[in-house]
């Protein structure tokens, strides 16, 4: 369903808009005043990565993944597709999302189509969508929410996606537009009140109560936690024998927080095709659930998937990117 592969922009060095007071990030998508739209973000943001198309055929995501398919719009003009990195670690992804709607509601798009995490379709809605490569657009597979909208003028249909999702660290927001007159640029912030984990809101995260690090505290605050520390031996889907801090440290903490689940998801370089990565990776997750049962965890609060090569977290060009994309995440999977 992707468009024809573009050539990939990004900056040499990303553009950060430093804070002064309360912050935001204007995101100017017109340069003409009657189409103008500015998306202004609670805290600072980071251009992660750029890509643009003059003229191309993009198939739009209206409703979730079902019975094996996403449906779609089919759109036609300049695409411009960008993604930020949010420095709000406390803020829920509806709390990254919310203000963004409204300010596309108010400049006159018509939503399509809204969805969160499962009401999406989960796994399959997100790599059935088009989405710039880790580490520059994350998505957490637990916790991302979708906003596709569209507005009419003097120069024809404009359509745009909003995919919004977070890790322990950061907020993440891609914007996808179609049709559009020019290419989004980073505006200086303006003020606007900020948002923050310490705002009194039901909204966000109760972070105050759980340990400042650790494996537990990191799930707990959102994102993925890749388990470094795991050996596997070339080729294999067998856990190399010996003790392995990680797994000590994840037992530990279900064992102390039984209401909550996790799933481990196995990652795969590039290397092969991706069905036979797929299965790899699904049989390395599911041979770390195996050795946490034998310390003593349930096997129904942890699950295994695998997804071989889809979600790179470094690029496969060199061996050192290869080996860090050849990993196991855990990732908290329990909504209460």
């Amino acid at each position: 369903m992707s468009p024809k592969r573009p050539e990939q922009l990004k900056p040499g060095a990303p553009t950060r808009i430093a804070p002064f007071g309360a912050v935001a990030v204007a995101a100017l998508l017109h340069t003409s005043a009657a189409l103008g739209l500015t998306l202004e973000f609670a805290a600072p943001a980071t251009t992660n990565a750029t890509r643009q198309e003059a003229l191309t055929s993009y198939r739009l995501p209206v409703g979730p993944w079902r019975d094996g398919t996403t449906p779609t719009t089919l759109t036609e003009g300049a695409l411009d597709q960008t993604a930020w990195r949010i420095d709000a670690p406390g803020l829920t992804t509806l709390q990254l999302l919310a203000p963004l709607r409204d300010q596309i509601a108010a400049a006159g798009f018509t939503p399509l189509y809204e969805c969160e995490t499962d009401a999406c379709g989960g796994f399959d809605f997100r790599y059935g969508t088009e989405v710039l490569a880790e580490p520059d657009m994350h998505v957490d597979l637990g916790d991302f929410r979708y906003l596709a909208a569209q507005r009419g003028g003097a120069d024809g249909t404009e359509y745009l996606s909003l995919l919004v999702s977070r890790s322990s660290e950061a907020g993440f927001v891609q914007l996808i537009r179609v049709g559009a007159n020019a290419p989004a640029i980073v505006a200086p912030p303006t003020a606007r009140p900020i948002v923050s984990a310490s705002t009194k809101s039901p909204l966000a995260l109760p972070l105050s109560n759980l340990p400042a690090d650790g494996i537990g505290a990191r799930l707990e605050s959102g994102g993925a936690v890749a388990l470094d520390d795991l050996v596997f031996p070339s080729g294999t889907a067998e856990l190399a024998a010996g003790d392995y801090a990680s797994l000590a440290e994840l037992a530990a903490w279900l064992a102390a927080n039984p209401a909550r689940k996790v799933a481990l998801v196995g990652h795969t370089d590039a290397s092969g095709t991706l069905e036979p990565n797929v299965a790899l990776s699904q049989k390395r997750a599911e041979a770390v659930r195996a050795r946490l049962t034998t310390l003593g965890i349930p096997a129904d609060q942890i699950s295994a998937e695998g997804v071989g090569y889809l979600a790179p977290r470094a690029s496969n060009q060199t061996e050192e990117g290869r080996r860090m994309n050849r990993r196991v995440e855990v990732m908290l999977t329990s909504t209460q």
